[in-house]
C-alpha cells in the first residue's frame, strides 16, 4: 500500500468502515414511529452480542416463511424495517420477519462486523448469533426450513454473504443491496480497500472463498443482487464480484441467460437447468448509496425515505420477497377461530416463544397452470413474469404428465 493510500486509510478510521456519517439517523430513528417488531430475549449463549427483534403476523402462508433482514450502517432494526417497509410485506403477504440488531458496544457506527475473523465463522461471533435467532424464529413458529431467506444493505449486505456462505444449509435465497462479496476482507484496512473498489478476482478464487467455508455439498442458495451505479459509499464493482462469486458457487457461465428492463432498470437473470432463476442482479442507474424504494407491482408503495432509503421508482423490498417466492400469497381479512390452548399447552417451553401470534394455516390460492410455462419453462421465462419459487426444485419434466396434470387442473379432464 503507497504512501498516500496510507494517509487516507487513516483518514477514514474515524470513520469506522468509512460509511460517512450514517450515526445520527441509527441512533436518532424518526419520532412518533410506532413499530410491531417485539424484542427477544434468550435465544442462545449469543456470542456475538447482538440484539433480536421479530415480527409474526396472525395470518401466515403455508408451508411458513421467514425473512431476515440486516440493516446498515448507522441504522436501527426499528428504523430499517419502516424505511425498507418488510414488516408492512409481511403482514401483507403472511411470512415472519427476524431482525438482528447490531449494539454500539460492538461497533461504533452498528455496522455489522463482516470483516472480522472471529464475527463471520460457522459457529462463532456475530454469524453464530444470527443462526442462534433463526433457530428460535424455525422452533418457535414452526417455519419450514426449506423457506429461510435473508437480506440487507451495506454492512448488512455484506453479513448477508457471510451467512450465505457460513450457512447454507439454513437459507433457500439470499438478497444483497449494496454489499460486497464474502471472504474479500480480513480486517478494516481490506474492508475500506474493498469498499473503495473490489479487486478483481477469477471466479474459482472467490467461488472457492464461499466453498471453504463450510462443509456444504448440497444446493446453494439463490441469490439476488442490488446496487446503484452512483454508490460512492460501496463501489458498484462489488455488485459485480458477488455476482461474479456466485455463478461458480452454481457452476453457471458469466454471460446472463436473460436481460431486461424491471420498472426502468436493467435487470440479468442466470437459471439452472430446471428454468428456475438462481442468480438475478439489480443495476440502479444513477443511484446512490441505500436501498431503491417505489411503488410494488400491486400499486402499493412499501417504505419511506430517509438516510440510505432512497426514492428510485422501484421497490426492492417487493421484488426480493417476489424473488423468494413469497408474494403469490393472499391475506385472508380475519384469521380463523383458535381451539382453545390447555394449561400445559401454555407452560411448554414452545409456548412461551415471542411474540405471541395466531398461527393459523391458510389454504394457497388455486390458479390455473400455464401450458406454455409448464412444457417449455426456459422459453417462457423470457418473455412471461417469473413464476414464484417452488419448496423444492425439480429434476426433468414428464411432458405427459405435464400436460395431463394441467388439463385435470383447468377441468377440461377428468
Amino acid at each position: 500500500m503507497s504512501l498516500a493510500e496510507n494517509v487516507d486509510y487513516l483518514s477514514r478510521l474515524r470513520k469506522l468502515n468509512g460509511f460517512h456519517d450514517f450515526g445520527g439517523y441509527a441512533r436518532n430513528p424518526r419520532s412518533g414511529v410506532r413499530s410491531p417488531l417485539v424484542q427477544v430475549t434468550r435465544f442462545g449463549s449469543n456470542p456475538g452480542d447482538l440484539r433480536m427483534f421479530a415480527f409474526v403476523p396472525a395470518n401466515l402462508q403455508q408451508p411458513r416463511a421467514l425473512v431476515v433482514v440486516l440493516h446498515g450502517c448507522g441504522q436501527t432494526a426499528t428504523g430499517y424495517d419502516h424505511g425498507a417497509g418488510w414488516s408492512t410485506l409481511a403482514k401483507h403477504y403472511g411470512f415472519a420477519l427476524l431482525l438482528p440488531e447490531q449494539q454500539i458496544s460492538n461497533n461504533a457506527n452498528t455496522c455489522f462486523n463482516w470483516f472480522n475473523p472471529d464475527d463471520i465463522g460457522r459457529e462463532s461471533g456475530e454469524a453464530a448469533s444470527i443462526r442462534q435467532m433463526i433457530k428460535r424464529m424455525v422452533e418457535g413458529h414452526a417455519i419450514d426450513p426449506h423457506r429461510v431467506f435473508i437480506t440487507g444493505l451495506s454492512a448488512g449486505g455484506a453479513m448477508t454473504t457471510v451467512m450465505l456462505a457460513t450457512y447454507p444449509e439454513v437459507f433457500a435465497a439470499g438478497a444483497v443491496i449494496a454489499g460486497l462479496p464474502f471472504g474479500v476482507a480480513s480486517n478494516m484496512r481490506e474492508a475500506l480497500t474493498g469498499m473503495r473498489g473490489a479487486r478483481e478476482r477469477t471466479p474459482r478464487e472467490l467461488g472457492d472463498l464461499v466453498r471453504k467455508a463450510s462443509r456444504h455439498k448440497g444446493e446453494w442458495p439463490r441469490l439476488s443482487v442490488w446496487h446503484g451505479s452512483a454508490d460512492r459509499t460501496v463501489s458498484p464493482t462489488n455488485a459485480n464480484e458477488i455476482v461474479k462469486q456466485w455463478l461458480d458457487v452454481h457452476d453457471l457461465p458469466p454471460q446472463p441467460m436473460s436481460e431486461g428492463i424491471v420498472d426502468g432498470y436493467p435487470r440479468q437473470i442466470w437459471w439452472d437447468a430446471d428454468g428456475e432463476t438462481v442468480v438475478e442482479s439489480y443495476t440502479i442507474t444513477d443511484m446512490a448509496h441505500g436501498t431503491p424504494l417505489g411503488t410494488a407491482d400491486n400499486d402499493k408503495h412499501y417504505g419511506r425515505e430517509g438516510a440510505f432509503l432512497i426514492e428510485a421508482g422501484i421497490s426492492s423490498s417487493y421484488h426480493i420477497a417476489k424473488f423468494f417466492g413469497l408474494t403469490g400469497w393472499i391475506r385472508q381479512s380475519k384469521p380463523l377461530a383458535q381451539p382453545t390452548v390447555k394449561p400445559e399447552a401454555a407452560d411448554s417451553p414452545s409456548a412461551k416463544l415471542i411474540p405471541t401470534v395466531s398461527p393459523v394455516p391458510q389454504p394457497k390460492p388455486v390458479a390455473i397452470p400455464d401450458l406454455t410455462e409448464v412444457l417449455w419453462p426456459q422459453t417462457a421465462r423470457k418473455t412471461l413474469p417469473e413464476p414464484e419459487r417452488k419448496p423444492r426444485r425439480r429434476r426433468g419434466i414428464d411432458v405427459g404428465a405435464a400436460i395431463t396434470r394441467a388439463l385435470t387442473a383447468a377441468g377440461l379432464r377428468k
